[in-house]
């Protein structure tokens, strides 16, 4: 009998590129009670429900024992009437073994519906720049089973027409099979100077692309890694990879590049790393806390109209503190008769978000620099005046204001605590900085600096970064830096994400 209530969506998750998933895909992902998932698609389980639960069952194209227990386990999810998202790398029907699991529900009387991913075969070559087919020549296209045959024997096919085809053929293969694809392709005449490509890792910010004549490359594969697996093609069509290469090209591309910021904030930064190549290694010390007295907060909120300047100290105190505002008797019409201060263009940026514009702009986080430009448009003496800022940045701001004849209110919209770091994690950080294997350590914030350095060991903290590019996103996080002995490398000339980003695309574009 059908399960009307269980059922299972087969997810095709595409190559690597976590923006590749389908927007049906996406959305049917992030509604699923459990995810089954693929080595090497983990990036897409940032868009899953956090209650979700999470089953990883190994690489794509599994042998058939562990295929076997796959589908059992997919069955017997969607028994218990739950919605199952099976996360398959690429396409479930191209290059993987989506038709068996589908199959299996079949005969179960399982529900599933399949969505179709981006295949590899034409996703990887893409970003490795090269088409698979192309007006003039390679009008046709191969899909030669490779892995996914359980196999390292070639697959059963007409050797003889297919060396003889002028078209492209695309495998997913291991070097070992590979190496004898190749091989056989030679031994029934094809020739040794047609054009071959091996994609590694295709659509990731560790893409390798090796390209060469069916002999060179059938050489590299013979003397790689056997298992290691990436796309083999074998067409004229490789040659334009000269011309058309364009992921590999990007500014960062490659460069391994740690994200410090908060769990809530770190996805901004990644994003915009990995748009211009690079791996950005999420590494969140610290994770963002209600207030001890949340209802003060609230009140704030509820009384804003009542003051004539509104502080911002922080980009997420705005977040925190126009949540409180929206969920009160008011709403953002009662800040119509407010002044507004934001302290540094990120806090600016946020209000802008929120459709506000800060009446001044802070460059730098200084308490002195904002009495003196509040002074600057008129006396504060007197004057009511709230303070939203989180509790790490302490009441120097108020006290200053205070000092100046200014009415202050100082509101602690929230707080930082350590993040709960995977202890396996922390050390497979601090030994890619022993090792030299990261490009940079990016930070956005004092705290993120000091609760960096607690996370790889204070005393260790100034040597492990001593040795690559520490990128500070303004000189007050810089000063937190060389307070622990850590040098800052690269600083951005505006003190925001995308200053970070360009000072950093600026500094490894350096000859």
């Amino acid at each position: 009998m059908t399960s009307l209530t269980g059922r299972v969506y087969l997810i095709g998750a595409g190559p690597g590129d976590p923006g590749l998933i389908s927007v049906r895909g996406l959305r049917l992902l992030a509604d699923a009670d459990v995810v089954v998932y693929d080595r090497g698609v983990e990036a897409l389980l940032r868009w899953a429900r956090p209650e979700a639960e999470r089953i990883q069952v190994g690489t794509p194209a599994e042998r058939s024992t562990a295929q076997d227990a796959i589908s059992i386990l997919l069955a017997e999810k969607a028994r218990e009437g739950r919605v199952v998202a099976r996360l398959k790398w690429g396409d479930a029907f191209v290059f993987d073994s989506g038709a068996k699991e589908a199959l299996f529900l079949h005969e179960q009387g399982i529900r599933f519906e399949v969505i179709p991913g981006i295949p590899a075969a034409v996703g990887a070559t893409a970003y490795a720049g090269i088409p698979v087919t192309y007006p003039g020549g390679a009008d046709a296209v191969v899909l030669l089973r490779g892995n996914e045959g359980e196999t390292d024997v070639p697959p059963d096919v007409d050797w003889d027409a297919l060396a003889a085809l002028e078209a492209t053929l695309v495998c997913y293969a291991s070097n070992r099979l590979a190496c004898i694809v190749l091989q056989t392709l030679l031994a029934h005449g094809a020739a040794t100077d047609r054009t071959a490509a091996m994609i590694y890792n295709g659509t990731m910010p560790s893409q390798q692309t090796v390209t060469g004549t069916l002999a060179e490359v059938m050489s590299h594969t013979a003397g790689a890694a056997p298992a290691d697996a990436g796309i083999l093609v074998v067409s004229e069509v490789v040659n334009l990879r000269d011309h058309l290469r364009w992921f590999d090209e990007r500014p960062l591309f490659g460069k391994r590049i740690v994200v410090t910021r908060s769990r809530e904030q770190a996805r901004e930064l990644a994003d915009a790393l990995e748009n211009f190549g690079a791996q950005a290694i999420e590494a969140p010390t610290f994770r963002l806390t209600a207030p001890e007295d949340s209802e003060e907060v609230e009140r704030a909120a509820a009384s804003v109209d009542s003051y004539e300047w509104v502080v911002f100290e922080s980009a997420n105190a705005v977040t925190r503190f126009l949540a409180a505002l929206t969920r009160g008797p008011q709403d953002m019409r009662a800040l119509g008769g407010v002044k507004l201060c934001a302290m540094g263009p990120s806090t600016a940026e946020c209000l802008l978000k929120h459709g506000l514009k800060a009446d001044v702009v802070i460059p730098e986080v200084r308490a002195e620099a904002v009495g003196d430009t509040l002074s600057a448009t008129g006396s504060i003496a007197g004057r009511r005046v709230l303070v939203v800022r989180p509790d790490h940045l302490l009441d120097v701001l108020a006290t200053d204001l205070t000092s100046r004849g200014a009415n202050v209110s100082d509101l602690i919209a929230y707080q930082t605590a350590p993040e709960s770091t995977d202890s396996a994690a922390a050390q497979d950080l601090y030994r890619m900085l022993l090792d030299g294997q990261i490009d940079a350590v990016a930070f956005t914030s004092p705290t993120g600096v000091g609760r960096f350095a607690a996370l790889v060991g204070e005393e260790q903290a100034a040597d492990l970064l001593n040795t690559t590019v520490v990128a500070a996103i303004g000189p007050v996080t810089a000063a937190a830096a060389a307070e622990l002995g850590i040098k800052t490398t690269v600083m951005a000339r505006t003190f925001t994400v995308d200053g970070l980003v360009d000072a950093l695309v600026e500094y490894f574009a350096k000859p």
